[in-house]
């Protein structure tokens, strides 16, 4: 790894701490609760007078809503897929299990962060509620919001498309990431905060040493080398 690289992870970790620590530090987290507070309320009024956005974020936070997000990132990867060779579509797969093995750990990991707090939509009294107001079973709470954990899987996706693949493929998963996200926090199930400190933050910090150190090439080709199938690499 060079000096070159090591100053960019130092800078992005810098970066990660420093917007958790802005969020963390100040009593009841400074301006970011102020930015949470209005936009939640921004969306929650308009809950009870305008119907297309409340079963627009109905349908949005449905459980099963979270396959499209897994189609959207699957009709890319397919795209990319196309395109290679035998090899490279092996190596594709290498790079796949290697996104799920990495979401996953990370995922674990962030439960050592000390922050435990319940989402909009359980913190402030008297409340519309999407699910409430349609009967329909949708997600517009939690127990526990932070991280987002939905959006640090789609932006670990992201990650993954900027470190293997083209710029291009990073940008749409961007915006996958964005139109994905968003409506967990206008439905209130997470603060915006969960999402662009929580999410992001862990995400910078903890994908920069996997992604631009030779780890998570080791991981790949280690995979490529021994998984089952043809079109092995030579050694």
């Amino acid at each position: 790894m060079t000096i070159n690289r090591l100053l960019k992870i130092l800078v992005l970790n810098a970066l990660g701490f420093a917007l958790f620590l802005s969020w963390y530090l100040p009593a009841n987290h400074g301006f970011w609760f102020g930015v949470d507070k209005n936009l939640f309320y921004w969306f929650n009024d308009r809950l009870v007078t305008n119907k297309a956005l409340l079963w627009m974020l109905a349908i949005t936070n449905f459980r099963a809503f979270d396959g499209v997000a897994l189609l959207a990132m699957g009709a890319l990867y397919l795209s990319l897929w196309r395109r290679e060779t035998p090899e490279g579509r092996r190596r594709m797969l290498a790079i796949g299990i290697t996104m799920l093995i990495s979401a996953v750990i990370l995922n674990q990991l962030c439960r050592f962060i000390p922050v435990s707090h319940p989402s909009p939509t359980k913190f402030f009294p008297n409340v519309n509620h999407v699910g409430q107001l349609t009967g329909f079973p949708t997600k517009d709470a939690s127990a526990n919001s932070f991280p987002g954990d939905h959006g640090m899987m789609l932006m670990i996706f992201a990650s993954f498309m900027l470190r293997y693949f083209t710029r291009r493929a990073f940008l749409i998963a961007v915006a996958i990431v964005l139109v994905f996200a968003t409506p967990r926090i206008m439905i209130g199930a997470h603060w915006l905060t969960d999402v662009v400190v929580g999410s992001l933050s862990v995400v910078l910090v903890g994908m920069s040493w996997w992604l631009m150190t030779p780890a998570s090439d080791y991981l790949v080709n280690f995979l490529n080398r021994f998984m089952p199938g043809k079109n092995k690499p030579v050694r």
